[in-house]
Order: C-alpha cells, then structure tokens, then sequence
C-alpha cells in the first residue's frame, strides 16, 4: 500500500454496563484482562452493547468508563441491548412518542444527546449510526469505515431485522430468497477499510449452542467490501479472530468468495499480528469482552495494526 502509516486499533464490544470500578470492588471475583491500565492504540472501535438493559443511566456510565480508555479517536456503535437508542423500538413500546415533550420522548432524547453532546465529547466518543464516514488521525492516516448497530430479531430486541430482509446489499446484489430493506447499502471494494457492526456474518464467530447465528447478507455485503478489518460481537460465545483470503473474483460473493479461512490468536497486551493486503485479505474479529456465562468481562480487548492511506491534504 503506497505511502501506508501503521496505525493501531484497540477492538472491544458487549461491554454490557461494565465498569473499570466494578472489577476493584469484585476482586478476583472477576478475572481476565479489560482492566486499566490499558495500553494506548490510536483508534478505539466499540461494537454495541454498551449496556445491559439500555436505560439512559446505563449509557452515561459507559461513557464515564470509555472516557478513561486512551485513544485518539473512539468509536462507539449501538447494540439489541440499546433500546432507548433505537427510535423505532422505543416507539413501539412507549406512548406518546409523537409529543416531543413527553416522558417517552424526553428519555429518547437524553439518551441520543449523551451520545452526542457533552458527556460523549468529553469522553472522546463519537457516536456512529449507520453508514459510511472517513476520518483523518494525527498521525496523517485516514481511514473509511462503515457501520451499522443492526443484527437480526433476537425476540424482542432492538435495532434488529426479521428472517429474509437484506440491510446490507443493494437491491442488485441481494440473494434470491431476500428481500431488500438497505437504506444505507455497503459499497463495493475499494470504497472502505473498516467494517464495524454489532453482529457477526454467517459462519464466521456467530456459533451458539443451538448453532450458527450471524447474517447471510452481511457476509455478501462483506465479501463484495473486502475490508482490511471486520470487527463485531453479539456473539460472546464465539468470541475470537479469523483471517480471511478471498478469491481473486471480485464478482464471487458471500461464502463461496472465500478462499481461506485460519485461526487467529490474540496476542494482547501486545499486537495481534495479521498482515493483510487490501482486497485480499480480511481480519474478522469478535471483541466480545462478556464471556457468554453470566456475562462476565473475561474477555481480553484486541489490538491490530492496520496499514493505512495517508490523507490527500497531509
């Protein structure tokens, strides 16, 4: 990659209401490695799940327990945990959402601005929905990530899609048996180097007990991107990294464009080493920090060096 500047991400998702403070009241009631001092990284990328029921308490104090991460620039994405974010699912099940001044719509919007206003800024949050940004780091790197909170309907849960509906994929790209609802469609490579969403693609870190859980058309969507990195959650089970080949056919999409898949094993607190070349290869990373079994945060956070673009104007 011409003119490439190392650039270091530290990935984290599920943290479900996690506190740096709980761990010291536990003891070693609670192991693993999400404890501070954590080591600096560049970029922070937090894949949703921020809490455990969504209420807005909840989301101000991770944000409290995100400000205390040391990164330049961190990323935070929804989770189906963060109800009170998701408009569509707290109009469902809240009278009155229509009247801005109701209580419904008053929480909503508390929630919304501590993810966007004071508290978040002062945590060095930005707040990410769905879709495609671009940003530049001091270190003259840019970066293009897409993200999306989504993942598909778990009971009642929010920012979800039901069994047969395509949120990834333009129409002209969605499989047969789908229908397409994408409102903000992944582009095509080489419009991106990040992927960030809540849930995994299909058969890639998504297996539960009962089976495979992730989303058939985000691994179209993802095949047809061909990120340097795809990082995820939702799935503590399957917590773990996959380095991905894909074919050389940039016109083979979904399972049958992948080439390889092998194990990756994380390396923290040092580096994960994955080298990857754009369009090539991708590393699949579920972040995950809850262990799955009673939701402990056992789980260690991930670090990875992309190769980035410098930025045009550096």
């Amino acid at each position: 990659m011409a003119s490439a500047i190392p650039t270091r991400f530290m990935i984290i998702s599920d943290t479900l209401g996690f506190r740096f403070e709980n761990r010291r009241k536990a003891g070693n009631k609670v192991a693993g490695n999400f404890k501070l001092p954590l080591p600096n990284c560049d970029v922070l990328l937090h894949c949703g799940n921020l809490t455990r029921l969504g209420q807005p308490k909840e989301v101000e104090k991770c944000l409290r327990m995100l400000g205390k991460i040391n990164a330049e620039l961190k990323l935070v994405i929804a989770g189906n945990h963060e109800r009170v974010l998701d408009k569509e699912w707290w109009s469902r099940h809240n009278e009155n959402t229509d009247d801005p001044d109701s209580p419904a719509s008053l929480e909503y919007k508390r929630a919304v601005d501590m993810m966007t206003g004071p508290l978040a800024k002062e945590a060095g949050v930005t707040y990410l929905t769905e879709g495609l940004n671009t940003f530049t780091l001091n270190n003259g790197a840019q970066f293009r990530i897409y993200s999306s909170p989504y993942s598909p309907r778990f009971f009642d849960s929010a920012f979800a899609y039901g069994q047969g509906e395509d949120r990834f994929n333009p129409a002209n790209a969605v499989a047969k048996e789908f229908r397409c609802i994408a409102e903000n469609p992944m582009p095509n490579f080489p419009a991106l180097d990040i992927v960030m969403t809540h849930g995994p693609p299909r058969f890639i870190l998504d297996r539960k007990s009962h089976g495979n859980v992730g989303c058939e058309s985000l691994m179209r969507a993802v095949s047809r991107a061909r990120p340097l990195l795809h990082c995820f959650g939702h799935v503590e089970e399957a917590y773990g990294a996959r380095w991905v080949r894909w074919e050389e056919d940039l016109n083979t999409i979904g399972q049958t464009a992948i080439e390889i898949v092998s194990n990756t094993i994380n390396a923290y607190p040092q580096v994960t080493s994955s080298p990857m070349t754009f369009g090539k290869d991708t590393l699949m990373v579920n972040a995950a920090i809850g262990n799955g079994s009673g939701h402990q945060p056992t789980n260690a956070p991930w670090l990875v060096d992309l190769d980035l673009t410098k930025a045009p104007s550096v």
